[in-house]
């Protein structure tokens, strides 16, 4: 066993030799357009997608019959392809207040978007709201503080400037 250091949260986590890992191990699975890490426990892998958190991962895990701590390399293709027809089928299957998208403005259904539709929806809304001329859309556009955060001392960009004295 190796020890491998994270640069996330610190701290170590043993590793398992590639002699133990096997022949058939995948160091890394493609789904939903997202690479994740086959040394990684497949619940913590699937965060790697973009719209899928812990709590959404465990769920996916528990949907597509998988242990989540198993080993993300370690799955066959059947288990893949259950995970993603689970992850396709995620919003059918939970309750409305488990999705990420809960009545959406064009179709009034609930739907988790996941991968490059999460980033697609966002500039959608942020294109909607600055086209009705919405305060949070003008805010958007002009790259200020949105909800309602502190200006005059936090988020400054650009060359820093000092504060003169009276003379």
């Amino acid at each position: 066993m190796g020890h491998w250091e994270t640069g996330e949260h610190g701290g170590t986590v043993t590793m398992p030799d590639e002699a133990e890992l096997g022949d058939d191990f995948s160091y890394i699975l493609r789904m939903a357009d997202s690479d994740i890490d086959g040394l990684r426990p497949i619940s913590i892998g699937l965060t790697s997608i973009k719209g899928i958190g812990m709590r959404t991962s465990e769920q996916i895990c528990r949907l597509a019959g998988i242990d989540g701590k198993t080993l993300g390399g370690h799955l066959s293709d059947d288990e893949q392809d259950r995970l993603r027809t689970a992850v396709d089928d995620y919003a059918t299957a939970v309750p409305w207040w488990l999705v990420n998208r809960q009545r959406d403005l064009e179709t009034n259904d609930d739907a988790h978007i996941v991968a490059l539709e999460v980033k697609m929806t966002r500039d959608d809304d942020i294109a909607r709201m600055a086209g009705v001329k919405a305060y949070r859309g003008m805010r958007h556009r002009s790259g200020h503080k949105v909800r309602g955060q502190r200006l005059r001392s936090n988020g400054r960009s650009g060359a820093t400037l000092g504060v003169e004295r009276k003379k």
